[in-house]
């Protein structure tokens, strides 16, 4: 009787979880029970695994609505009635076509054995109705009967009672993401925006109550029930099989690639890595991912082919035989990488591959694999975004009719209490009570589904036998489940992902042949390590721009490491985690680095595993060495430690069981209970967080190729990296640090600049692309007819060629764009309002003159100029100044300390004025609010700062500007830091400030 079932993943409708919805039908001796989410099929396969191991028989369908209007209940009759609800499902979805009222006239139905359509007969049904039609009634809804052709239909009518809520209080959670979805207040939803009450649920008995005296109409309801019956084997792979035409033939193309391989990585006669390729085959055959290889190395093949960047890293970079096939660039002999952790003969899931491209050339690459593997085979993983505190104190907030300033209030109030939770004591009235009440109700529900990072799934059959697939704005298919649902049902995700610091690599190497005519291979890593250049590079902690290696935390670590060699830096990759770093061994690691003998090992058998690392776990491959060989934990299991840590399992469930055998088997060998507990501790610090020993390699070897390009190319990397908008920092950084390198930035000039920032020599012209009114547009007509025409010789001739807005124009002459002419921003302002008529569009028809006219000549009163002037314009223009901006704090510059005298002041309390950043809160142990500031003093030298509770929640940081700090200057070691007691915003000077104080900090002119 229940064909209508929903969980919370009809989306801000539904408020059971899966669980809580299977559990309650095993409560109520449900032996069939049916889940028909609204146009989602997201938790479908969990569903199924609940019921089986409840011992009820599982129903899969959807319920199909065109926004609010319900259509009708399809219901799969067996697998491919399934499959074709899916393809149904999709098509409408990925096309945002309306669904149409008779699903039976689309070809996805044509099989009337496959798929089960229930109408309601409060709604439309058709007159005559197919084998597999139906009308379904609800409790409230039997009145109608009594005017209803009951003689006609009587073999077609069945129960349809949805079930979306338990009780009361989950109705009105229902009402209130009812109105977050429609962005309206609760006062004003309307009956057709919500559920009634009826969608509570109802026990067996109140339902047969209520059709006792229709008899057949619960007959019928109980015949579709068993005519249903879904199977499907879970945990088998269902990935694509073959890349060639049979496994055998996959096997020994394989097998030819990887020796190929081994010939150009090792060379001929390299024993050691002959022998370990033909292990790793061996494995990898028996295992069946021989495809999985050959998929990967197809894409790699194709990347390379269109001449894209990219990085393999993952545990798939502990295999030789990724590295012969050249996925990875990371040696797994020279650096010892621990074969088990990429594959044993106990692991039933593939290795991850994660392949890093360019954010420019990602997009094609996925384009690629979906035409290359057929688009009813794949689709991109998809993710469901939760409700969190933050989203959902300001979504109910709007819904409650709250002032967006309480709104604000009561956020920051979970901001800076010990936790984000929802405390009641927060509450200062009933209102939100209710909001904090209902926000701890509605914390995890699904608020909608979103796009995995990377993940792509490349399946044998289709992949509409699976899940549903939806069209993202990003435009390209993509699966209605996540990644646990995914490996639940046997589909392994391909990762390939995105980052720009490969973006900053293909465009420096592009910028410095165009610039210095220089050709780099950027593949000479082995070169870069041994660089004295580079290494000094790292010592110094020049690495701004640079992948992975340019944060405050990370640049910290660095110089506290004194790191100049490639096997630290792969070390600190993984060091800098928070696993590591909030388990305190972190701190632990670097005492040991500097005096290895100082302390000693917490058992035998760890110095044996992890003498390497000083005692310390690092790496993922760690925590398994330490599992298997100290514990007796078998490999199989080691590596499902290794998944859970990872957050590849959902709950906690398989940590809980592995850590029972943990202790129960440490405990038949005797070990001290107290070094048990210890390292037990050490292990679940990383959770979520740690990185394989070849994760890190891979991203150090990408750290070594942007510090090679910014120890001999500065100005060309920086500029890079400005177009490619940035990394860790904002832009605004990016401009002063190249400003460090001795390049001279100018403001955009419309005879040197293009859309993005250009170099020339050591000119850098600012890009129109930074210029927040100019429409890309404009920028591209107006450089298309300089190309075209030549140099622009006056502001006339600019309006006369390119025909652009007056606010455009406007812009570009605050900017100092005209600055060839020799004449001041406002006498252009003024010339610019003669030449552009009111209302006169940029988009004009251009027609060029017969002839050349003189530039217009009149005399102007004199007009007061402001030495601030050009950095307000670039602030108001650019969001920041593009040269010092320390010309603008309304203070006495000589009064502070100076970042590069900290040496001097250590254990003092001083005073500093710093320009922030960037800050990054953290947590205490105690869950109190702390931070981490970065600031640059007015020599652009960097300043780091400590921020503890007690001075952060008195002095909180208000946003970007200049700070004045007093604190203790501290040292931990080598590393200086401000531990700041007392902080005060500086306000700007007035734009029209005649006081140029400090004029060697201010931009060039001209």
């Amino acid at each position: 009787m229940y064909l209508n079932c929903k969980t919370y993943f009809s989306l801000r409708y539904g408020t059971f979880s899966t669980q809580e919805l299977v559990d309650l039908a095993e409560k109520n001796g449900i032996e069939s029970l049916a889940l028909t989410n609204i146009n989602n099929v997201s938790d479908a396969w969990d569903f199924y695994s609940l019921c089986l191991k409840k011992n009820i028989k599982p129903i899969l369908g959807v319920e199909i609505r065109n926004k609010e209007r319900f259509c009708y209940v399809l219901l799969a009759l067996n697998t491919n009635g399934f499959e074709q609800i899916n393809q149904f499902l999709s098509f409408h979805l990925q096309e945002e076509r309306a669904f149409p009222e008779q699903p039976g006239v689309e070809t996805f139905f044509s099989k009337p054995e496959n798929v089960a359509i229930i109408y309601s007969i409060a709604f439309f049904f058709p007159e005559k109705l197919a084998n597999n039609e139906w009308i379904g009634i609800r409790m409230d809804q039997i009145t109608k009967i009594f005017s209803f052709p009951i003689d006609r239909y009587r073999h077609k009518l069945i129960v349809l009672q949805p079930v979306s809520f338990l009780n009361k209080r989950f109705f009105n959670a229902h009402r209130l993401l009812r109105a977050i979805d429609n962005n309206v207040l609760l006062s004003r939803l309307t009956h057709e925006q919500q559920a009634g009450e009826i969608e509570i649920f109802q026990s067996p008995e109140k339902i047969l109550k209520a059709f006792a005296q229709y008899p057949f109409i619960i007959t019928n309801t109980y015949r579709l029930m068993e005519a249903c019956s879904i199977e499907m084997e879970l945990h088998t792979d269902k990935n694509k099989k073959t890349f060639s035409s049979t496994p055998e033939d996959d096997r020994m193309l394989l097998e030819k690639l990887a020796m190929d391989g081994c010939v150009l990585r090792y060379g001929r006669r390299n024993k050691t890595a002959i022998d370990r390729v033909k292990k790793e085959l061996a494995i990898i055959n028996q295992l069946g991912f021989n495809s999985y290889f050959l998929i990967t190395w197809d894409i790699i093949r194709y990347a390379q082919n269109r001449g894209y960047f990219y990085v393999g890293r993952g545990s798939g970079a502990n295999s030789i035989v990724a590295f012969c096939l050249q996925i990875t660039d990371v040696n797994p002999i020279e650096l010892d990488l621990y074969f088990e952790r990429f594959l044993n003969p106990h692991r039933t899931s593939p290795p991850d591959f994660d392949i890093d491209f360019s954010w420019l050339d990602r997009d094609d690459v996925i384009d690629y694999v979906f035409k290359r593997y057929g688009k009813k085979q794949v689709a991109l993983l998809g993710m469901v975004t939760t409700f969190q505190y933050n989203a959902l104190i300001r979504e109910l907030g709007k819904v409650f009719g709250l002032p967006k300033g309480e709104i604000d209030q009561l956020a920051t109030k979970g901001y800076y209490s010990r936790s984000s939770d929802f405390d009641p004591t927060k509450a200062e009235d009933k209102i939100q009570q209710l909001i904090l009440q209902y926000g701890q109700l509605l914390k995890n529900f699904p608020n909608h589904l979103s796009i995995h990072p990377g993940g792509m799934l490349i399946s044998e059959a289709s992949i509409y036998q699976y899940t549903g697939v939806f069209m993202p704005p990003k435009g390209f298919p993509t699966a209605q489940i996540d990644m646990f649902v995914a490996e639940n049902i046997g589909l392994y995700k391909l990762d390939i992902l995105s980052q720009r610091g490969l973006g900053h690599i293909k465009e420096a190497i592009r910028i410095v042949r165009e610039n210095k005519n220089i050709s780099i291979n950027i593949h000479e890593i082995e070169k870069f390590k041994k660089d004295p250049g580079v290494r000094n590079q790292i010592r110094s902690v020049q690495t701004i721009g640079c992948f992975y290696i340019e944060s405050p935390a990370m640049r910290q670590l660095l110089k506290k490491l004194e790191c100049d060699d490639y096997l630290t830096l792969v070390a600190a990759s993984s060091i800098i985690r928070p696993g590591v770093a909030s388990s305190g061994m972190m701190k632990a690691y670097i005492e040991r680095y500097h005096k290895p003998d100082s302390f000693e090992y917490i058992h035998p058998i760890m110095k044996e595993l992890l003498e390497e690392t000083y005692g310390v776990m690092v790496y993922q491959e760690d925590v398994i060495k330490v599992a298997h060989h100290f514990a007796g934990i078998d490999m199989g299991e080691a590596d499902i430690l290794r998944r859970a840590m990872s957050g590849k399992y959902r709950g906690n469930d398989e940590m809980i069981r592995i850590k029972e055998n943990f202790f129960s088997n440490c405990k038949e060998r005797g070990y001290d209970p107290a070094v048990v507990a210890e390292v037990w501790r050490q292990i679940e610090s990383f959770g979520g967080y740690s990185f394989s020993k070849a994760h890190s390699a891979s991203f150090a070897v990408e750290s070594y190729q942007s510090l090679y390009l910014k120890t001999y190319y500065p100005q060309e990397f920086m500029v890079a990296v400005i177009n490619n908008f940035g990394g860790f920092y904002s832009r605004e950084l990016y401009f002063y640090e190249l400003s460090k390198t001795g390049a001279t930035i100018h403001a955009p000039c419309i005879n040197n600049s293009d859309w993005y920032t250009c170099i020339k020599g050591q000119d850098v012209y600012t890009g129109f692309v930074h210029i927040k009114s100019l429409e890309q547009k404009a920028a591209e007509y107006l450089i298309e007819e300089r190309k075209r025409g030549g140099s622009y010789k006056s502001l006339a001739d600019l309006v006369e060629r390119s025909g652009i807005g007056k606010e455009s124009l406007n812009c570009l002459i605050r900017l100092n764009a005209f600055r060839f002419t020799g004449k001041s921003k406002k006498e252009l302002l003024w010339e610019a309002n003669l030449w552009q008529e009111p209302g006169k569009s940029k988009e004009k028809q251009l027609h060029p003159a017969l002839f050349e006219e003189a530039p217009l000549s009149f005399q102007l009163p004199e007009l007061p100029a402001y030495p601030l002037e050009d950095l307000y314009d670039e602030m108001e223009l650019l969001d920041f100044p593009l040269s010092n901006p320390f010309p603008l704090a309304d203070t006495d510059l000589d009064q502070y300390i100076p970042a590069a005298l900290l040496e001097q002041y250590k254990g003092e309390k001083i005073t500093m004025l710093g320009y922030l950043i960037t800050y990054k809160p953290v947590r205490t142990i105690k869950g109190d609010l702390m931070c981490f500031g970065t600031f640059i003093d007015a020599a652009l030298n960097w300043l780091d700062t400590i921020h503890f509770p007690d001075c952060l929640q008195r002095y909180p940081l208000q946003g970007n500007g200049f700070y004045a700090l007093t604190g203790t200057v501290v040292e931990d070691f080598g590393v200086l830091n401000l531990e700041v007691s007392y902080l005060k915003k500086i306000g700007l000077k007035p734009r029209n400030s005649r006081q140029a104080a400090y004029p060697h900090l201010l931009p060039p002119t001209g």
